[in-house]
């Protein structure tokens, strides 16, 4: 299969560049507006790069019209947040299947116009769900299924991952584009906790900064306490001192859920899951992104005791 990629430059990209090699296909093309993209040599040779948009649309829609063998079958997504629903769009109009990075959108409603769309055109959009494919949250869900419908389980989220002085000021810095840092850091996370206690019953918010947010979810079988944070200062004195500058955790019911290894090959089993015609899509997408659009627009309020988590307390 041809793919085609925009936002090489980007962060999350070299995932998405292994991805598409170890799954057997080829890239070629690739956009983004930095030409800071050397990282494509290192994947693919013979890439066709472009820094303008409106290039990279014109030299797509010449490979469509030279027939299958050339046309583009899948465009792979990991630009900026807010342009997501935008290039997803383009992908559907090039008769491409779109495998776009988490957050899908960053407003429930245009999920709507993108389903529809989809029917329209008789293509896919795909997202990177990637906790959903990592062995020890699978082996959760599946004992958490196993159990009687009506148990209630407590869990603390933490995830703390440090940002420079960079992060404020680029894009991620700004809530319209981003979507915070529940948005931005979190939403995948809201989503392995659907996935695993049920749809959300309720949210509240604790703490919203630049940097940092808290709150509690009420889920169908859970009661969440999380906090998400890029401020370093929020790391445990034991994980900065190991020299780590992220820290993720779960726990059930007070143990630990051990998942920290394991992350490196997620996008490529993804990929994988695609292409055999079982990856998630619009509906999956769904739930996460209703509950990062709550957050963001949420007031905060003083938590109770047994709401409050541990980090914000402390």
């Amino acid at each position: 299969m041809n793919f085609a990629l925009i936002g090489a430059a980007g962060y999350i990209a070299p995932r998405h560049l292994q991805a598409v090699r170890e799954t057997g296909n080829h890239l070629v093309a690739a956009c983004d507006r930095s030409d800071s993209v050397g990282i494509l040599d290192r994947y693919f040779h013979d890439v066709d790069f472009f820094t303008e948009f409106e290039r990279f649309d014109r030299h797509a829609e010449k490979l469509r019209r030279l027939g299958d063998a050339q046309r583009i079958h899948y465009v792979s997504i990991c630009t900026p947040n807010y342009l997501h629903d935008a290039h997803i769009r383009f992908a559907l109009r090039l008769g491409a299947d779109a495998i776009c990075e988490k957050p899908l959108v960053l407003n429930p409603w245009n999920l709507d116009v993108l389903a529809e769309l989809e029917r329209e055109s008789g293509r896919r959009v795909y997202t990177i769900l990637q906790l959903r494919v990592h062995p020890a949250l699978q082996a959760l869900r599946d004992k958490i299924a196993a159990e009687p419908p009506d148990r209630m389980h407590d869990v603390d989220l933490t995830y703390i991952t440090s940002r420079g002085k960079w992060y404020l000021y680029s894009w991620k810095g700004e809530v319209h584009k981003s979507g915070g840092v529940g948005t931005n850091i979190g939403i995948h996370f809201f989503d392995l906790l659907t996935w695993i206690f049920g749809p959300l019953q309720r949210v509240e918010v604790h703490s919203s900064t630049d940097c940092q947010a808290a709150g509690y979810l009420e889920l169908q079988r859970a009661r969440v306490r999380w906090f998400l944070s890029l401020d370093r200062k929020d790391l445990p004195v034991q994980i900065e001192q190991a020299g780590k500058t992220t820290w993720r955790s779960i726990t059930v019911d007070g143990e630990e859920v051990e998942f920290s290894e394991g992350f490196t090959d997620l996008h490529t089993r993804v990929y994988e899951e695609i292409l055999a015609g079982r990856g998630h899509g619009i509906e999956e997408a769904r739930e996460s992104v209703e509950i990062a659009y709550q957050i963001r627009h949420a007031q905060t309020v003083p938590p109770d005791d047994g709401k409050r988590h541990p980090c914000l307390a402390r």
